[in-house]
């Protein structure tokens, strides 16, 4: 019954997030600036975090950005846990990915070059994948194995 109860959780959580970051399409060029926002924390550090849920979310990330202040971030949700790939198509800012299981433990780290096509992938399955400006996780001394709390981790006991 725990697996069903945690699927359920995660189910549900991930139709309130998805309800709540639906906004108007965003105009082609444009960064996204009015997703859903919740905080999430590493160890003492508190992220303001932007929610990307749904396909059109996600392929537009973080592109058209000329700045993002260090305590800012954005998270990807999938449905389900899959080896996720990003690129820096269009993205301004250097980035790193955080490859997240769903108990919010990191999995991975990619430093990604702005305005690259290059793959930056996760090591194994994972459904969320944070990104944040580049330099961030390293300066928190967070590495793989670190683990982030909030809303979305919170089901995952």
């Amino acid at each position: 019954m725990l697996v069903h109860n945690n699927a359920m959780k995660s189910i549900l959580l991930f139709a309130v997030l998805l309800m709540g970051s639906l906004t108007q399409a965003q105009p082609q060029g444009s960064p996204q600036m009015n997703l859903q926002r919740i905080v999430l924390t590493a160890g003492i550090h508190q992220i303001d975090t932007q929610v990307a849920v749904t396909q059109e979310q996600h392929a537009v990330g973080l592109m058209y950005r000329k700045e993002m202040p260090q305590h800012e971030g954005m998270l990807f949700v999938f449905q389900n846990p899959t080896k996720q790939c990003f690129w820096m198509k269009n993205t301004d800012l250097p980035l790193t990915a955080a490859f997240v299981a769903d108990d919010g433990t990191i999995v991975n780290l990619e430093d990604m070059k702005p305005q690259t096509t290059d793959s930056h992938c996760s090591v194994k399955p994972v459904r969320y994948v944070l990104e944040m400006n580049q330099g961030w996780f390293a300066k928190k001394g967070l590495k793989a194995g670190a683990k982030l709390g909030g809303r979305p981790f919170s089901s995952a006991n």
